[in-house]
């Protein structure tokens, strides 16, 4: 069995890909398409940065030939037979086609084929999901302008993780206020590829209504600007167990940050292109439910700038839980919401459990 080690998705490409040789023959395809003349001598006076973006170019598609060659050889049983260049490949594979980071523009996503193109039959309920989630961003901190992810799940609340909210908030001994000089919004967009002059509406954070005391939770109120845009409807989120929680299809919304302290640089790049800090879908897998811990696992590719999201039941699209945290290799950690329909917090919230 190959296990990529230091892949950030804890799951092997067995796990993943139900038709190693089908991915090995779409990839190959990819890289036809993509550098369809990868024998091309660059003229001299080319610059030096398509010259780089070429040779880029190339080295990614050996990359990938060597992964689809690994894929070939698992598919026939001759996993030993694996080099590290091949592994090496089978790892950005991985990464790129089984637990993508899906830019999301104007709103809504590309088609995806492979095992993926599942998410065309969601895509109306995901392009609802995608709406709901935004960017929350601060102004007068000391050295960041934003600082994570939070979704809407009620009327004008939204919920992201107490470790975000404390970039803003402070505790006074009798509730949560605002640091002095500091405020906080939410943008629903900050999408790849927006151009000047085209940003969204954002949303003040009016009031901290309160912070979790054991899970990573925080919850804010957020008001519409006076130009009379309205917040839309709230999410989801599920009042009761998924059935079958591991192995079951999810999705994260967020805006992965860099994040080079937890993660591998070189896997970071195969897999989000040097392009951070803007929306992106992120499918994968609930991998487990860890006992008495209050954690939920799951493998999407997720980064720092994550903190906040919300993951999605692909089924019925439920928020499942609010993911926190991760650990490189090992997989991600989310609060399994269901499980808090009757806490107070979130009950005075008016969180909007179904």
């Amino acid at each position: 069995m190959v296990r990529q080690s230091g892949s950030p998705v804890a799951a092997t490409p067995q796990e993943i890909f139900a038709d190693p040789r089908e991915v090995a023959r779409r990839v190959r395809e990819r890289v036809l398409q993509e550098v369809p003349e990868s024998s091309r001598q660059l003229h001299a006076d080319e610059a030096p940065a398509g010259q780089i973006a070429h040779f880029a170019e190339l080295e990614r598609a050996r990359v990938l030939e060597a992964g689809a060659s690994g894929l070939d050889k698992l598919a026939a049983g001759r996993a030993d037979e694996i080099g590290d260049d091949e592994s090496f490949g089978i790892e950005a594979i991985v990464l790129l086609e089984g637990r993508p980071a899906i830019l999301v523009q104007g709103g809504d996503f590309p088609v995806q084929q492979g095992d993926w193109a599942v998410l065309e039959d969601h895509r109306a309920a995901i392009r609802a999901s995608l709406a709901r989630v935004g960017r929350v961003e601060v102004s007068g901190h000391v050295n960041l302008d934003w600082v994570g992810t939070g979704f809407l799940v009620g009327a004008d609340v939204i919920m992201t993780n107490r470790h975000v909210a404390v970039e803003f908030a402070r505790g006074d001994g009798a509730g949560w206020t605002f640091q002095q000089g500091v405020s906080a919004e939410l943008d629903f967009a900050e999408e790849f590829g927006t151009l000047p002059g085209t940003a969204s509406p954002t949303f003040a954070v009016t009031e901290v209504l309160g912070i979790h005391p054991e899970a990573d939770m925080a919850l804010l109120r957020i008001a519409p600007p006076v130009n009379g845009t309205s917040l839309p409807t709230p999410l989801a989120v599920a009042a009761d167990a998924p059935a079958d929680l591991p192995g079951r299809a999810v999705y994260c919304v967020g805006y992965p940050a860099w994040d080079g302290r937890r993660n591998e640089p070189e896997s970071m790049r195969r897999i989000f292109m040097d392009v951070y800090n803007v929306k992106r879908l992120q499918p994968g897998t609930a991998t487990e439910l860890v006992p008495g811990q209050n954690v939920m696992k799951h493998d999407c590719s997720t980064l720092g700038g994550n903190s906040g999201s919300p993951v999605f039941d692909l089924t019925d699209h439920r928020v499942l839980g609010l993911h926190f945290g991760g650990r490189y290799g090992f997989g991600n950690y989310a609060v399994p919401l269901w499980q808090l329909t009757d806490d107070p917090l979130l009950g005075r919230a008016g969180v909007n459990f179904v």
